[in-house]
């Protein structure tokens, strides 16, 4: 007769994968981040948060957006990353194929993308081209103009390179002011005061430089203007002579036509989105004020923007050291509720203390 083993034997192999759970191991590929609202938050719109960008950080700027949007509004929000080659289970913005986890837009109701010449793979772009082809919203920042590119289509009418003209209006095109030498400041268009998008919103200072805005027609919606600055200094005066006149858009409303050529969708963009951008509570303000308004709900007055968690944004630029995220080793929890890492800024990073800045 076979010897039985003690039921609490048996269920070792159990207690030992919750315990590696429980302490941060990776029985289970950790590829997004996800955050509820708190409890009796009912029927939360569902935010995709798409990170992967070389030069500005948004593996930091989405979790804090996510953070926002679901603990202080009600969404729920599932936020993506760029991870290293070969499977890699450590965040790699460098790595412009290493997207995962699009499936996650098939139930949901906003994309916000700040992604760089991605180059997804055709199984993950599908999803892309199913949330496009249902004519969902898209909000994009900075270089989301120039989110994707190589070969590769969404759907047969939108090649990887044309996601920024077709879907939020502009593609990549300069950067119209000094990149980090001067400033971007949000300047209200004519008679867009009282749009719902700007409630509560006041000036908008990004020390991000102006981009270069040339494609928008009559029929796109322009709610700011971007005045290049003489500094990164948020007091510095805009600039005289023809670069501020007229100023380029700054942030803007666009109606999309889907890959499949008959849906129909909305997506709003600015050319701000460096992670200490979004030191300034304005821009914040107004990225959740867009989030209610393209789900089709009430825009608060002036809506809470503080910061869930302590947030230290990093300088913007490129990170040319090929081992510099591995090494690092970033998860996506690294980034979730009750977390605030601080990462250096890149070499040659300008002095820039207009931003929180971590005790050390």
């Amino acid at each position: 007769m076979p010897r039985l083993l003690p039921s609490w034997l048996i269920c070792l192999p159990a207690l030992a994968l919750l315990l590696c759970l429980s302490l941060g191991g990776h029985a289970a590929a950790e590829d997004r981040l996800e955050m509820s609202p708190p409890a009796g938050t009912a029927a939360a719109k569902h935010v995709v948060l798409i990170a992967g960008d070389e030069e500005y950080r948004t593996e930091e700027t989405m979790p804090m957006l996510a953070k926002l949007l679901s603990q202080k509004h009600g969404f729920r929000c599932t936020v993506l990353f760029s991870f290293g080659p070969d499977g890699a289970d450590y965040i790699d913005p460098n790595n412009q194929q290493g997207l995962r986890g699009m499936e996650a837009l098939d139930d949901a109701d906003l994309l916000i993308i700040g992604t760089r010449f991605r180059q997804p793979s055709p199984e993950q772009a599908a999803h892309l081209t199913k949330f496009l082809n249902a004519g969902k919203p898209v909000i994009g920042i900075r270089t989301a103009t120039h989110a994707f590119n190589g070969r590769g289509s969404f759907g047969n009418s939108i090649a990887y390179g044309q996601f920024g003209r077709k879907i939020l209006g502009e593609q990549w095109v300069s950067h119209h002011g000094g990149h980090k030498r001067q400033g971007a400041r949000g300047v209200v268009q004519e008679g867009k005061q009282d749009h719902p998008i700007l409630n509560g919103v006041g000036t908008i200072f990004a020390p991000s430089d102006v981009y270069g805005v040339v494609h928008l027609t009559d029929e796109d919606e322009i709610l700011l203007r971007g005045a290049v600055t003489e500094s990164l200094d948020p007091e510095s005066p805009n600039i005289d002579g023809p670069k501020n006149d007229p100023m380029q858009p700054f942030a803007w409303l666009h109606s999309y036509v889907a890959p499949d050529g008959v849906a129909s969708g909305r997506s709003f963009c600015t050319t701000a989105g460096a992670s200490v951008d979004f030191a300034d509570a304005d821009l914040r303000r107004m990225i959740v004020n867009a989030a209610y308004y393209l789900t089709d709900q009430d825009v608060p007055s002036k809506a809470d923007v503080q910061f869930v968690d302590p947030f230290y944004p990093s300088f913007y630029g490129f990170i040319n050291d090929k081992s510099y995220w591995k090494s690092h080793d970033m998860k996506p929890s690294d980034y979730g509720l009750g977390k605030s890492p601080s990462m250096p800024d890149p070499k040659g990073s300008p002095t820039w203390t207009h931003r929180p800045m971590p005790n050390k």
